[in-house]
């Protein structure tokens, strides 16, 4: 039986370069890979369902090595008929009096609007169905580049927010077991050749 090295990996990631890599130099090994919510990324890693996984910053690092991969901008999603398509990008103040819709599996829990309204009805559950909510003409949602694609509808459109703190995508795996598999996908991330060593 060959061996298995199971990435988890969160909504809007995309590991496709990395896993074709993997095939080509580790061709006796399996790559499995395991979609993960963010709220599940640090309980997969440690509960060994996955042996690493492409996670959203923030995570609790205790018992993990984490690696920082890329920044994302946050964009707002509104209705594709909405004033907001106007702009090229928005500012906070661009959004004065709007309706912000924030999903249970929210992924900026730190980013403040204040000057948003909340929506009068319960959260929805994911992205995907806030999205939705939006595309109908009811408020705003913002959320990570990758997001936007992955839910993108022909009745919404999406601008970068200007001033937001970027949204952090890493490499993490439990520090207890760093494998060669998992130090020889950790080379493939950041780009070392087949060749070259560790470091």
């Amino acid at each position: 039986m060959p061996r298995l090295f199971r990435l988890g990996a969160i909504p809007g990631a995309t590991p496709g370069t990395w896993i074709d890599r993997w095939r080509e130099r580790m061709p006796g090994v399996d790559l499995v890979l395991t979609p993960l919510s963010v709220a599940a990324q640090r309980p997969a890693l440690l509960d060994g369902e996955v042996d690493a996984a492409l996670v959203r910053l923030p995570i609790d690092r205790e018992a993990l090595h984490v690696i920082v991969l890329y920044e994302e901008t946050p964009v707002v999603v509104f209705a594709a008929d909405s004033h907001l398509a106007a702009a090229d990008e928005l500012e906070a103040a661009d959004l004065d009096g709007e309706v912000r819709i924030v999903p249970q599996d929210d992924v900026l829990p730190a980013l403040v609007l204040p000057s948003t309204v909340a929506p009068s009805f319960a959260a929805p559950v994911d992205t995907g169905e806030a999205i939705a909510t939006v595309a109908a003409g009811v408020g705003i949602v913002v959320v990570p580049m990758s997001l936007a694609r992955l839910h993108h509808r022909r009745d919404v459109a999406h601008r970068p927010l200007a001033g937001a703190e970027p949204s952090p995508v890493a490499l993490a795996w439990p520090a207890e077991r760093t494998t060669p598999d998992v130090e020889a996908f950790v080379g493939i991330v950041r780009g070392r050749s087949a060749r070259s060593s560790r470091g």
